[in-house]
């Protein structure tokens, strides 16, 4: 059982200090577009690089496997260091640290173009990885300082999720494009300017802020957390190849397991964790925890498993293939902000059950219709359902996550946020993939997946009902109940005298 949690030290409480001059509407609006630039390198970046996979497998002359090494580098990486920069963002300096993010994250898209092999390749995204660490989560923190009334913040995180519709509509396209006119270098060099430009912008705009009380840094937790995802992914993208019940994977589940324990009564015993199991007390802030894992899961999985279905079963070049991911992407674009807007309104269960309900349906047709010609009339139904679903799914996400934290810990709590999300990826990718593994191993071959195509629709399903019931029952009046207790709790044992600006984002959270 996990010991007594260390009392914190009387010197290290604090009161969080007055706020600084607010920014007027047009800066603070500024500052959301700058912050929006960055999630929409990221995005593009993930999205584009999906379509242009059968290239790079032709290319580098890669399995599956290898493919799912080229996307999971980046989020296992990205998963590991999130809350890390998170907290060194809310200790050091948010725009400080969201400016080496930038920058560290051109100068690997740089080195991702000029990989000479798939290894190369690999290393150049963990790069990546590490300057995408320090962007989105970062970005949020900036976002949820700047935009301090509820509802004007639920707006701006619909904003947020409207870029990520954006990139969803403009990557499978842009990124067809480029593989066709120059190859998948090609997808690599669009955030070059992008980033340098947000580089210059976030110097002259962006105003610093930090937490009032720095968090000392958790070394031992963040190496837990690294073995505890490597170990895991690594087993079930490596489990086609040698076998559920060979020592390789059962040993990697087991190190994943023992992993995850230390961490758990590790983290239960410091007064300032890298994660604060306290937060989960919160039933709402747990359960956008585990729809976040469930979603991008989802996510990951139908990028991966469509873009090969169309290029290698259908026989689509890279342009073609994009252009029927145009659907999923346009209403994401769309109902991204309309979710933002409710969520603002109303609360989050609504766009949480419906985000469940459109990504189950999607995954249920395809698992019932799957076939190497599918009709048209129905992938394009498949794919504007998983597109509404998503769409609708990431504002509340991110939305209760934040509220009723205070803000000296939003970078924290928006961080965990997002590791959920690139967590969720990387095991849908690593799932899937290696469901479609299996079927190369046993055919000799990438299109013939058969009956193995249509369990991995099952696995997609299977991910939009985990969302569909956890939003049901972390978004009522019992989890009602528990986030305005954790907010208490937090405020009392933190030795705040008042709620922080963030306590009032609580009444979001009544009117779901």
């Amino acid at each position: 059982m996990p010991g007594p949690i260390e009392p914190r030290p009387a010197e290290q409480r604090h009161v969080e200090p007055h706020p600084a001059e607010p920014l007027s509407s047009r800066r603070r609006l500024l500052v959301l577009a700058i912050c929006c630039m960055s999630l929409l390198i990221v995005s593009l970046d993930t999205t584009a690089l999906n379509v242009a996979l059968p290239d790079i497998r032709r290319d580098l002359d890669t399995s599956v496997s290898g493919l799912q090494w080229v996307i999971d580098a980046y989020t296992l990486v990205l998963a590991a260091l999130l809350m890390l920069s998170g907290a060194t963002a809310d200790r050091i300096g948010r725009r400080r640290v969201f400016r080496w993010g930038l920058t560290v994250f051109v100068v690997g898209s740089l080195l991702c173009s000029l990989a000479p092999g798939l290894g190369w390749l690999v290393a150049a995204r963990a790069m990546q990885a590490v300057g995408g660490s320090m962007l989105n989560p970062v970005a949020m923190s900036i976002i949820t300082n700047t935009f301090t009334e509820p509802r004007e913040r639920a707006r701006a995180i619909g904003v947020w999720g409207g870029v990520v519709g954006l990139s969803m509509a403009a990557g499978p396209v842009l990124g067809g494009l480029l593989v066709d006119l120059s190859g998948w270098r090609a997808i690599f060099w669009v955030n070059v300017p992008i980033g340098i430009a947000a580089l210059l912008l976030t110097t002259r705009y962006v105003p610093e802020s930090r937490a009032p009380r720095a968090r000392r840094p958790d070394p031992v937790g963040q190496l837990l957390m690294i073995v505890l995802l490597v170990s895991l992914t690594y087993g079930i993208i490596e489990s086609p190849h040698h076998g559920l019940g060979s020592p390789l994977v059962l040993s990697c589940a087991g190190i994943a397991a023992l992993a995850l324990l230390a961490l758990l009564r590790y983290e239960a015993r410091r007064s300032e964790p890298l994660i604060d199991l306290r937060f989960f007390h919160s039933a709402p802030f747990a359960g956008a925890t585990a729809i976040a894992v469930c979603a991008f899961a989802g996510l990951g999985g139908f990028l991966f498993l469509t873009s090969l279905y169309l290029q290698d079963v259908r026989g689509m070049d890279a342009l073609d293939a994009g252009l029927h991911l145009l659907p999923m992407a346009a209403m994401t674009l769309v109902f991204a902000p309309l979710s933002g807007r409710i969520v603002g309104a109303r609360g989050p269960r609504l766009p949480l059950l419906a985000a469940g309900t459109g990504m189950t349906a999607a995954g249920v047709l395809f698992a019932l219709t799957s076939s190497a010609e599918l009709h048209l009339g129905v992938l394009f139904t498949g794919y504007v359902l998983f597109g509404i679903g998503f769409g609708m799914v990431n504002a509340p996400i991110t939305n209760t996550a934040v509220s009723g934290m205070p803000r000296a810990q939003a970078g924290v709590a928006a961080a965990v946020a997002s590791t959920s999300r690139q967590v969720g990826s990387s095991l849908g990718v690593a799932v899937v993939g290696a469901v479609m593994a299996s079927a190369a191993v046993g055919s000799g071959s990438y299109g013939n997946f058969g009956d193995t195509e249509r369990i991995a629709w099952w696995i997609l399903a299977g991910c939009g009902l985990a969302v569909l019931i956890l939003g049901a029952v972390t978004s009522g009046r019992w989890a009602r109940g528990t986030a305005e207790r954790t907010a208490r709790l937090l405020i009392a044992e933190d030795g705040e005298t008042a709620p922080g600006p963030d306590h009032r984002a609580n009444n979001a959270l009544r009117k779901s």
